[in-house]
């Protein structure tokens, strides 16, 4: 019975081969017949510099170019009987820019999402991260948060619109999260083929700052409220969960790193990690710090570090520890023992207070004392 190819699952560096066009090495996924489990051929899959190399050769298409070779025989799990294929290899753009004069214009703290900031911040802190991670804002109060490489090239610009009140997300039809660069395809300003390559939001910050402790989080909203708080550090952002690659991660050579997942994350990027560290000269770590602390419900909403951070900047108790090895309360009201005092009543009348609380109100509206 015929068995659909796949491709073959990641299960350490020897699952990774060298891509037959770009010939970069632990780069190229096999596809594997789905019946033997076996490689189709050695040039039969795709290399994972989607953008940089684009080579994908289908069992499909590998198969057309074979018709001596039956899809449902085992012929084709042998890797030396066909001839070999080589791929056209797909023309690769150069990484597309946007002028910084856009990065100048959008630069403004009136979106709701500021509005958010200002419900805990001070306005020197929202003023500092604002400068560092040029902060914009569309004419719809939306947030624009600029993606700027470490040579300072301007990538694209993420725009969302957030509830001020509440700081979360607000969907629009096509989703929650606009592109500047599709803006400007749409307007004529950049061209159709236009070739994003994203990048770390505040990458750029990493030739400024080339000593500091390098602390990725996975959303923006975490890596400026973190930055407010912990200056420090250079805060940058992967852009969601799955993110954080290991092509991306090449500008963080010789640096200390430390990733901090939203919760449910955190053994995505412990794997992710591993394979970061095989292909990088750098120190890299995975906090567990939210996995230590987070109760089963926070768990189940996904809370990220800024959460927390929020609740203790919004809970008068807040003292500002957190992120040096000190521990993050999790968003329930802090509980304070009070100094134990003496008891005033003899062990009758507080007996007889414990069964009717209401006793105790009424000995203190009439001031009365016990003889």
């Amino acid at each position: 019975m015929y068995a659909q190819p796949y491709l073959q699952k990641y299960k350490g560096i020897s699952t990774r081969f060298t891509c037959p066009s770009c010939e970069r090495k632990n780069s190229f996924t096999l596809y594997l017949d789905g019946s033997t489990h076996q490689p189709i051929y050695r040039t039969v899959g795709i290399c994972n510099r989607k953008s940089k190399c684009g080579y994908h050769y289908p069992p499909k298409q590998y198969f057309m170019d074979n018709p001596n070779l039956n899809e449902t025989t085992s012929q084709a799990s042998d890797l030396h009987s066909p001839k070999p294929i080589v791929a056209k290899q797909q023309t690769v753009l150069p990484i597309g820019t946007i002028p910084f004069s856009f990065v100048e214009r959008s630069a403004s703290y009136k979106s709701n999402f500021v509005r958010f900031l200002c419900e805990f911040l001070t306005t020197e802190q929202i003023s500092s991260i604002g400068d560092k991670y040029a902060i914009g804002a569309t004419k719809n109060m939306e947030v624009i948060f600029w993606q700027m490489d470490k040579t300072g090239k301007v990538r694209s610009g993420k725009i969302m619109q957030y509830n001020a009140l509440t700081g979360k997300r607000i969907k629009h039809e096509s989703g929650a999260i606009d592109w500047v660069h599709n803006k400007l395809k749409k307007s004529g300003t950049l061209p159709e083929d236009y070739n994003l390559q994203q990048c770390f939001f505040g990458e750029h910050l990493l030739g400024l700052h080339p000593e500091a402790t390098v602390c990725i989080v996975e959303s923006e909203k975490s890596a400026l409220i973190s930055a407010a708080l912990f200056p420090d550090e250079i805060w940058l952002a992967s852009g969601g969960l799955d993110n954080l690659t290991v092509d991306k991660c090449k500008v963080l050579n010789n640096r200390a790193v430390i990733l901090y997942p939203d919760l449910n994350g955190y053994n995505k990027w412990l794997d992710k990690a591993s394979q970061i560290e095989k292909q990088y000269d750098f120190n890299i770590s995975v906090s567990t710090l939210l996995e230590d602390i987070a109760t089963p419900e926070a768990k189940t909403k996904g809370l990220d570090i800024a959460d927390y951070m929020i609740n203790q900047l919004t809970n008068p108790l807040y003292t500002g520890r957190g992120v040096g090895g000190e521990v993050i309360q999790p968003p329930e009201p802090i509980q304070i023992q009070p100094p134990p005092v003496q008891n005033p009543f003899t062990p009758e009348l507080a007996e007889m207070i414990e069964t009717n609380p209401a006793l105790l109100t009424l000995i203190n509206k009439l001031d009365l004392t016990e003889s």
